[in-house]
């Protein structure tokens, strides 16, 4: 898209940027990658009151310019590298209206960078609430650039920002915070002599950030290394000197602009319930209250609408099979691709409610809290406070989650959580685990309130935190690393949930995970059924012959004789004989060769399992008699003993294994792309592997 104009959105984690950003752009953005590295970069579209179209960025979340990790870096690379086809004309620097002192940090250091600002002052309803008064156009005039006060939450003086933009100067023109020159006259001015540079601050830059930064070739990293020495450069010194002088201004500013009475000093209503809610005892058990509730309600909330989507895909399969002509396209449409998607479609409402609670937790401020709480037990197992935000972001998906290890500035730690972040259950499990529940654990409640059902997918999901703590343990004991891990975070203040934002983040979600899933299954479906269809040989031709014999005809009812002749034909299928190929190895797990194709095609991704099992049922059943695909599994009889199929031992043993093995190539590619080796996929893969038949193995035996 042509535009007119480029701005970066800049500032601290919780200040409310990616709010404005998403309000700005409205759906008008993508998400990729910055040039060069593997970071997102969102970029959206604005249209401003004059007509002209803005692209907007929002960078990472930064505390200051100096990086702490790869997200940060980003900050600098793309403000000062004037060569970056990114870097914008303009700067927008979203400042927190209750927490001025530590914000204008920030903007200091990004204003003295003489690129044209202007001031976004959120949450300017909270300031209101707390009684803190800003004098916002004697802010704007010490600053000397635009202070545009809005909600992005309530999109209150959204209008105004875009007038700002709209209207903004192409020159820097805000005042100077503080005399750089005088932190490193000497090394300032050889930087600037020897390189044609005109702004003091960037020339500090470089001597703090030559070594990391990308547009500053080798030997010209070498040259500022030379001069750093000759001048005795310090730079952590010459840092905390700078951000003292900033601090002095940032003071005087705010003791002529703002007034704070003094009960906003008082403890605060977040602090209140920070004591009870992050209790080093009560904390933990409200957090798993809150997973039980969760769980509890994904059962119990979904249920009615999983019956209408599943009665929906048996009457669109009835409807189709009586309209269509029977024949191989008919099959194909009907068993193959509308059966496999049946499978896993009738879970969008468990799938949307598990996002919906995700959303609400994000929102609210909770989840920066369990992060803190569990800091002291990750130090314990070689991790930190930060490797939790991964961990809990996998209930979701474990590829975002593995890409937010960049804010891990310990490698070991990084590492760690990289390893580990799989075993958490993600959304992608949740199908195979509320369809093996649902057919061994019974449907009724304990202690009046307490659905069975959901106290197994919670046991479920606690376990795999549980996992995932003990094998970062043993990693902790085998990766070696000097680096320090250290956890800073700034809890932001409890806040209602955003119900639109929750609802467009559940809808968002979960199309991903449809779009994402539908593919995958439609194309193994399709080979699936081809494979399950047909057969080497002439095996179909004597399996017609020999039903035709009278014998059968007279012993066995049509449907009867039908069921057998579907079943022995996908026995002898060339998915059939694959999966006796391999039965003899998952055999002592308790699985069967119909078992044994799912695990197989489910390496593309976990919730092809639950496809692969409504596809082959089926092709194994009767067109006159479509059941979902619950029915058929809890109806399927092992053909030697008679018994169920999915017994307890059976259904426990599947889920132990989906607990543990590594069945997702998006996640492989992610941990090859953000470790550039495939040494480190290929580790993951195998003692995931080994865990999940042991796990499996063991289930299995003290079950049947």
């Amino acid at each position: 898209m042509k535009t007119d104009l480029r701005v970066a959105l800049v500032g601290n984690p919780n200040t409310g940027k990616s709010t404005l950003f998403n309000t700005l752009t409205g759906l008008n953005q993508k998400i990729g990658n910055f040039p060069g590295v593997t970071i997102d970069k969102k970029t959206g579209y604005c249209t401003l009151p004059d007509g002209r179209t803005a692209e907007i960025i929002d960078l990472p979340g930064t505390y200051s310019l100096y990086p702490k990790s790869q997200d940060e870096s980003i900050v600098f690379s793309i403000l000062a590298d004037k060569a970056n086809p990114l870097t914008p004309d303009l700067v927008v620097v979203i400042i927190d209206a209750t927490n001025l002192k530590r914000n204008l940090l920030l903007y200091t250091q990004v204003a003295d960078l003489k690129i044209p600002v202007i001031i976004a002052l959120n949450m300017m309803d909270l300031a209101r609430k707390s009684s803190i008064e800003i004098n916002i156009d004697f802010f704007a005039k010490k600053l000397g650039v635009p202070v545009v006060p809005l909600s992005a939450r309530k999109g209150e003086g959204i209008e105004k920002l875009k007038e700002a933009i709209t209207f903004a100067n192409k020159i820097a023109l805000q005042s100077e915070s503080i005399d750089i020159e005088v932190i490193a006259p000497e090394l300032i001015a050889k930087i600037s002599n020897e390189f044609n540079i005109e702004n003091p601050y960037y020339a500090l830059q470089l001597a703090h950030q030559h070594e990391t930064i990308k547009f500053i070739s080798a030997s010209e990293s070498d040259r500022i290394e030379e001069l750093e020495h000759e001048f005795s450069f310090h730079s952590q010194k010459a840092q905390g000197k700078e951000t003292i002088a900033r601090y002095n201004f940032i003071n005087e500013l705010l003791y002529d602009t703002v007034k704070i009475p003094e009960t906003a000093k008082d403890e605060t209503v977040s602090n209140k319930i920070d004591k009870v809610l992050t209790h080093r005892v009560f904390g933990l058990f409200i957090f798993l209250g809150i997973l039980l509730f969760m769980f509890q309600s994904i059962f119990a909330w979904s249920a009615y609408p999983m019956e209408l989507i599943a009665d929906a895909f048996v009457w669109v399969q009835n409807a189709l099979h009586s309209l269509l002509p029977p024949g191989p396209l008919t099959g194909l449409v009907v068993d193959g691709v509308i059966g496999g998607l049946s499978g896993v479609m009738v879970f969008i409402p468990q799938i949307a409610i598990l996002f919906a609670f995700i959303s609400i937790l994000e929102d609210t401020g909770y989840m920066s809290r369990v992060t803190f709480m569990m800091d002291k037990l990750m130090r314990k197992v070689g991790l930190n406070g930060k490797s939790v935000v991964p961990l809990i972001g996998g209930f979701a998906c474990a590829v975002p989650s593995i890409m937010s290890t960049r804010t891990i500035e310990n490698w070991k730690d990084r590492m760690i959580t990289i390893m580990v972040t799989p075993l958490v259950t993600c959304s992608a499990r949740l199908p195979i685990y509320t369809l093996l529940i649902a057919l061994v654990v019974p449907h009724r409640n304990v202690w009046w309130i307490f659905n069975m059902q959901g106290l197994a997918l919670t046991g479920m999901y606690i376990f795999s935190l549980i996992s995932a703590v003990v094998v970062a343990f043993v990693f902790k004991l085998i990766l070696k690393g000097r680096e320090r891990g250290y956890f800073i975070m700034e809890l932001p203040v409890y806040r209602m949930p955003r119900w639109h934002n929750v609802a467009y983040s559940m809808y968002e979600r979960s199309k991903a995970f449809v779009v994402q899933a539908g593919k995958v299954i439609i194309a193994i479906s399709v080979i699936l059924w081809v494979l399950a269809s047909y057969g080497p040989g002439d095996r179909f031709a004597r399996i017609e012959q020999k039903y035709s014999q009278p014998q059968y005809r007279h012993q066995l009812t049509p449907d009867e004789r039908v069921k057998a002749i579907n079943s022995e034909k996908l026995e002898n299928s060339y998915a059939g004989v694959l999966g006796h190929v391999i039965e003899p190895v998952i055999r002592p797990l308790g699985f069967d060769w119909k078992i044994g194709i799912a695990l197989i095609t489910s390496f593309a991704a976990r919730e092809v399992f639950v496809g692969t099992m409504a596809t082959i049922y089926s092709v194994e059943g009767s067109a006159e008699k479509m059941e979902t695909v619950q029915k058929k599994m809890k109806s399927a009889k092992d053909p030697q003993t008679g018994q169920p199929v999915f017994s307890l031992a059976v259904a426990f043993s599947l889920m132990m294994f989906y607990a543990f093995a590594m069945q997702c190539a998006s996640t492989v590619a992610v941990v090859y792309r953000e470790t550039k080796n495939w040494r480190w996929p290929a580790v993951q893969f195998a003692y995931m592997t080994v865990l999940a038949y042991a796990a499996s193995f063991i289930a299995y035996h003290l079950l049947k």
